[in-house]
């Protein structure tokens, strides 16, 4: 399949995260998470393919710093595909791919798995999913789940435990990989909501969003690699991985 080269990888970077403020910078084994979630990014795609959207002078600062593209969006952004949507405003591109900025130990295979596919289909929102395996994760309430149909449309993301049974056993389910592509079209639809959708504020998960405004969301299968950080104990997690990998 030929790759489509007009699309843009953007990592949207929030200083002021309510779970973990500062986190974007915060160092994992001496180096930046942002950073290491842009060398990641830069394994599969040209630097000019890559942007970092940021509201926060000390992120634009360090992107300037290592030679990291970055466009500076509003402090109003409520999530980040809404900072996404603000760069495809401003930058035309036939699709986008939203890495999340606490995405450090994010697949490169997965990644070019998710640009190959939005190549072939670049007018679909795509996420990707990995089964989940291990119980505590199931439990979790930091870990995004998703539920789809046969055809791999997206039916319902939850931090809760789902799917589940009436006792609330955990039997077989999947969390969500946070890349994801869309196009500009649908990033319009989904910015032009000046405040959080019901189920995506309830939630606290954006692709809510496009399922309660209409528009489907097609998953495709991912690894099982990348670990978001979303508090402390992830930067832990993480280090203890990328160690293991330096002695292998």
């Amino acid at each position: 399949m030929k790759i489509n080269k007009n699309f843009l990888i953007v990592i949207p970077a929030r200083f002021k995260s309510s779970r973990f403020p500062g986190k974007p910078l915060i160092k994992i084994l001496g180096v930046p998470m942002l950073k290491r979630t842009y060398l990641q990014c830069l394994k599969v795609a040209n630097k000019k393919n890559i942007i970092v959207a940021t509201e926060n002078k000390k992120i634009a600062n360090f992107c300037s710093e290592e030679n990291i593209n970055f466009l500076m969006t509003s402090k109003k952004c409520l999530t980040g595909t809404d900072r996404v949507a603000e760069v495809a405003k401003k930058i035309k591109a036939d699709f986008y791919i939203n890495v999340q900025g606490d995405e450090p130990i994010c697949n490169p295979s997965d990644l070019k798995k998710l640009i190959k596919y939005a190549s072939k289909y670049p007018k679909e929102i795509i996420n990707g999913y990995t089964e989940i395996k291990d119980k505590k994760l199931f439990y979790s309430g930091h870990i995004p789940k998703v539920v789809f149909r046969k055809d791999g449309r997206l039916l319902y993301q939850s931090r809760a435990a789902i799917p589940t049974t009436k006792e609330k056993k955990f039997i077989k389910a999947w969390r969500q990989v946070c890349i994801y592509s869309m196009p500009r079209l649908s990033l319009k639809i989904f910015s032009s909501i000046k405040k959080k959708t019901i189920l995506e504020s309830m939630e606290d998960c954006e692709l809510m969003r496009f399922l309660e405004l209409g528009l489907d969301v097609k998953m495709i299968k991912m690894s099982d690699k990348s670990i978001a950080v979303d508090n402390p104990r992830d930067v832990l997690k993480v280090e203890s991985i990328l160690k293991k990998n330096y002695k292998n």
